[in-house]
């Protein structure tokens, strides 16, 4: 079955805030049939997800500006413009911004479906915003709560471990 392609401008695409972070998506399970879902997200300093291991999907990363440092299993990778990470399914991972300006990252997961995770618990911005609405507890928890139930294991709630990232 061809689907109708998908076109976008730099500013259009469901934008939302999640957890301190800016996710814009690009394509969505609905576009491609669940193969991927693909999103740009924008990383204030401090920012990035907490420690945690995907059972379901496979997660690329490709840092577009800025710099991300990247926790993959016990490695700690720091990664600027051009540079791609690939965490398959099963691999304990996180990144932060560690930088003092924001950093963008293309993510793309496969097969598609965590995006309505992150759609569940995001806040809506305006289509290009780039500023994300402040992490509250409440926030954080919510994400704790529902991430199981898309086959997410959160592993340590500030994305860090002892002595890394």
């Amino acid at each position: 079955m061809l689907r109708e392609p998908t076109r976008k401008h730099v500013w259009e695409g469901r934008t939302i805030s999640v957890v301190g972070d800016v996710y814009r998506f690009l394509v969505t399970a609905q576009e491609t049939g669940g193969t991927y879902a693909q999103f740009e997200a924008t990383v204030p300093p401090g920012g990035g997800p907490p420690l945690h291991i995907h059972s379901r999907e496979e997660e690329g990363f490709f840092v577009i500006e800025g710099e991300v440092t990247f926790q993959i299993n016990d490695e700690t990778i720091v990664a600027g413009p051009g540079m791609f990470a690939n965490v398959p399914r099963g691999v304990k991972h996180c990144f932060r911004n560690e930088s003092d300006e924001p950093a963008r990252i293309l993510i793309t997961l496969a097969p598609a479906g965590l995006e309505e995770m992150f759609f569940e618990v995001g806040r809506a911005l305006e289509e290009g915003s780039t500023i994300p609405v402040p992490a509250t507890l409440e926030d954080i928890q919510k994400l704790i709560e529902i991430a199981p139930s898309y086959g997410i294991e959160i592993l340590h709630p500030d994305g860090h471990t002892s002595g890394s990232v």
